[in-house]
Parts: C-alpha cells; sequence; structure tokens
C-alpha cells in the first residue's frame, strides 16, 4: 500500500488514476507541482520522483468512473511522461504536455516501443 501525504487536507483522497517513479532529479523545482492539463487530466509532480497522472477531481465533488476517453489520456500521458524520463528530460508541465500533443499522430502502446536510437515522442524533443 502506498500512501501519498500532501501539507494540506484540502485536496483530499485522489482519485484512480496512475503513479510512476522517476528520479527525482528530473522533477523541476517549482512552486506549483499540481498541474491541470487542457487534456483533461491533472498531473501532480512529486519532489520526490513520484508522478500521479489521473483524472480531473474536485474535492468536494464525488469521484466519477473512467470514461474510454480519459483511459487513452492517462494512459497516454504516462506513457510519455515514462518515455520523457528515459531519456533523461526535466519534468515540467509545458515539456509533458508538448510531448503529449507530439504523441497523439502514434498508439498509446507505441509510446514506449524503441525505434532506431530513441523512443518515439522523447526523440523528437
Amino acid at each position: 500500500m502506498l500512501k501519498l501525504h500532501m501539507r494540506s487536507n484540502k485536496y483530499g483522497k485522489l482519485p484512480e488514476g496512475v503513479l510512476i517513479k522517476v528520479p527525482s532529479v528530473l522533477i523541476k523545482r517549482s512552486k506549483l507541482h499540481f498541474h491541470r492539463l487542457p487534456c483533461n487530466a491533472t498531473v501532480i509532480l512529486g519532489n520526490n520522483g513520484y508522478v500521479w497522472v489521473g483524472p480531473h477531481f474536485s474535492p468536494d465533488q464525488p469521484i466519477e468512473p473512467f470514461t474510454v476517453n480519459s483511459r487513452e489520456t492517462i494512459a497516454r500521458l504516462s506513457n510519455v511522461i515514462r518515455a520523457l524520463a528515459a531519456y533523461g528530460v526535466q519534468l515540467f508541465d509545458t515539456i509533458i504536455l508538448t510531448a503529449y500533443d507530439i504523441s497523439m499522430k502514434y498508439k498509446v502502446k507505441e509510446l514506449l516501443k524503441r525505434r532506431g536510437s530513441g523512443t518515439c515522442c522523447a526523440g523528437k524533443l
């Protein structure tokens, strides 16, 4: 069992999502580590190297079940983050969103496959 502690209780319990471990040196230090992306997903970048990817949520509203589109978005984002981390790219919201946009021309399962010298989306940045 893994627990994610926050400094404040205002965020409540996180809904279902994907937890990714990357080297902590790849997380860019910033005042804001909660990012609501325009692709209807939330990314939380922890200074300890843990990255949580999940659907948009609000602590005061009930958690809604995943849709097929939200599952694909979360899977795509998590694969993009893994690909960027594999190449030592520092992670922050802008680079994740740029890589996500580049990845749209590939299927989700193709993102982590090696092609020549690089991963599909990480090799393009």
